[in-house]
């Protein structure tokens, strides 16, 4: 194995990002930096090269289950754990973000932040964008995580939730983990029933985005919000 050790230090990823900040680093060697330590046979860029041949994306390799990491020698619960924590902290700060601009008036933007929030996630996520009478974001928080064929949300949970926040307004969204983002039959019922019950209250349902991986479609775009 050719350690990193034995590399000249401008090559080691470490010593890199700490000379050059880390967006010059390639998605393996950002990799390896996490994983800390190669396997036998590969130290740590050489395994997480491995990681990406195999899975295919580095996303992939951060969405990847237990069971699916756990066949790759020397990776397992510690490798799972970390990745997940990243990838958690990766949609906090995002949130956060979101929350830190003037208005949502870029839908563009707020779509993004959607698909990076739930676009990834394996079983359907239900994520609402709680909002103040200038249109600001609140609060971002998921409302139900279902199995992959179907999610339980509890219209007058999503009620409370507005109330809490004091929100005026809200935005819904959920991914389909099957990867079309096509509205059934289910989720325009759903959105009709949610914004009535929500008119009662005052509050305004801005929109209901449905999340993949790959795209969103948003129900005010598409003219299907029921009046």
């Amino acid at each position: 194995m050719n350690s990193i050790k034995n590399w000249a230090e401008d090559d080691r990823p470490r010593e890199k990002l700490l000379h050059k900040g880390a967006a010059v680093l390639s998605d393996a060697e950002l990799l390896a930096i996490l994983l800390r330590s190669g396997t036998r046979g590969m130290n740590a860029v050489e395994l997480a090269r491995q990681l990406l041949r195999d899975f295919g994306s580095l996303r992939a390799v951060f969405t990847a289950t237990l069971p699916e990491l756990q066949r790759h020698k020397g990776l397992g619960l510690a490798a799972y754990t970390q990745f997940a924590t990243v990838r958690e902290i990766g949609k906090r700060l995002l949130a956060e973000e979101m929350t830190q601009l003037p208005s949502i008036s870029d839908p563009q933007a707020v779509a993004e932040y959607l698909r990076l929030a739930i676009g990834f996630e394996t079983v359907e996520v239900m994520l609402a964008l709680f909002l103040d009478r200038q249109n600001r974001i609140v609060a971002a928080e998921e409302l139900g995580r279902g199995t992959l064929t179907e999610n339980t949300v509890y219209i007058r949970e999503i009620a409370k939730k507005a109330l809490a926040h004091h929100a005026s307004a809200l935005i819904i969204a959920h991914n389909h983990p099957a990867g079309s983002a096509s509205a059934s039959d289910a989720d325009r019922m759903f959105t009709v029933r949610l914004r009535a019950a929500l008119n009662l209250l005052d509050i305004n349902l801005l929109d209901h985005v449905i999340v993949t991986a790959q795209e969103t479609v948003s129900f005010a775009a598409q003219g299907w919000l029921p009046r």
